[in-house]
């Protein structure tokens, strides 16, 4: 039981000597400047009596109501992320019509080269007879913990400046056995939480979070040319390799990462624009499926020609 009984002091009722006594508490002063500074507009709900170490704390938890605004489909804009391990995130904002209003390029380079220290100290201690390194792992889950809200930080950021109205991920769903010479940082991958953090700081923002099917964003080309070619390429005549670069079939050179940005968007407005239209107007777009073509095959240019059609 919790009861406040000024503005720095509050009392917990709490078993003592074989009785339930009243606790009184003193908040430290940062604590009540940083409530007084950002939650004063928030509701104070009942906290929780939490244990670190020898220490007892108070989790105070807080409620703030948000307003969604509904927006036309053909007036929003959507900020879409495209979660990876060569970048943290590569973001853009795509309209409804298709047009690439702005993108944005999120890598951590010193934090996961702090993290690949850490996850390096843990393998040696490892081959040298140590089964259990929980100090050496709390290291590296702590450094994994900051990278993700550092990223979600800028996501949130990015759709903000962006005037974003939603921001579209990916259904991560990475279950089974991992296997390959990067299964250690695909384990490492904080995927969900960075879109969970990334989640509560839009609804603060007042921004909706939609998740789009993953299937074949980065395969196929943002210009419609189709499947594209990853690993190797050349610049100025000479073979280079990099899986981060893409080739399309028309022979141009692109980044694997926002060609998937730009699909994502773009199959995020294509199923809000066809959910949108009246079902007489719907259904003789859903069965040109050679044109319009299905959830994993839809990419940028079926966005553009959708809008023609709509418009025509």
């Amino acid at each position: 039981m919790y009861i406040r009984t000024g503005e720095n002091t509050a009392k917990i009722k709490i078993f003592h000597k074989n009785g339930w006594i009243w606790l009184p508490i003193d908040f430290r002063a940062q604590d009540v400047k940083y409530i007084q500074k950002y939650l004063s507009l928030c509701k104070e709900l009942a906290p929780a009596l939490k244990q670190t170490g020898k220490q007892w704390h108070l989790a105070v938890p807080f409620e703030k109501k948000i307003a969604f605004e509904d927006k036309p489909v053909n007036e929003r804009a959507v900020c879409a992320v495209d979660l990876g391990l060569n970048n943290n995130a590569v973001c853009s904002t795509v309209l409804s019509n298709g047009t690439v209003a702005a993108r944005k390029f999120i890598n951590l380079a010193a934090e996961k080269d702090h993290l690949d220290k850490a996850i390096g100290r843990v393998k040696k201690a490892q081959q040298h007879g140590a089964i259990k390194t929980p100090i050496l792992w709390r290291h590296a889950n702590g450094l994994g913990k900051g990278i993700s809200i550092k990223t979600a930080r800028a996501i949130a950021d990015f759709g903000s400046s962006a005037g974003a109205d939603a921001i579209a991920f990916e259904f991560l769903d990475v279950s089974g056995k991992i296997k390959g010479s990067k299964k250690q940082k695909l384990h490492m991958w904080r995927r969900k939480g960075i879109q969970q953090i990334t989640e509560h700081k839009a609804h603060k923002s007042g921004m909706r979070i939609s998740r789009i099917c993953a299937w074949n964003t980065s395969k196929l080309a943002c210009g419609g040319s189709g499947a594209v070619s990853r690993g190797t390429y050349k610049q100025n005549g000479k073979e280079k390799c990099s899986y981060s670069i893409c080739v399309f079939q028309s022979g141009k050179t692109y980044n694997c990462d926002l060609n998937a940005s730009y699909n994502i968007g773009a199959r995020y407005f294509t199923r809000e624009i066809l959910k949108s239209e009246p079902a007489m107007a719907r259904l003789p777009n859903e069965a040109k499926v050679l044109r319009f073509g299905t959830g994993t095959t839809r990419t940028l240019s079926t966005l553009i020609r959708l809008n023609a059609d709509l418009c025509a």
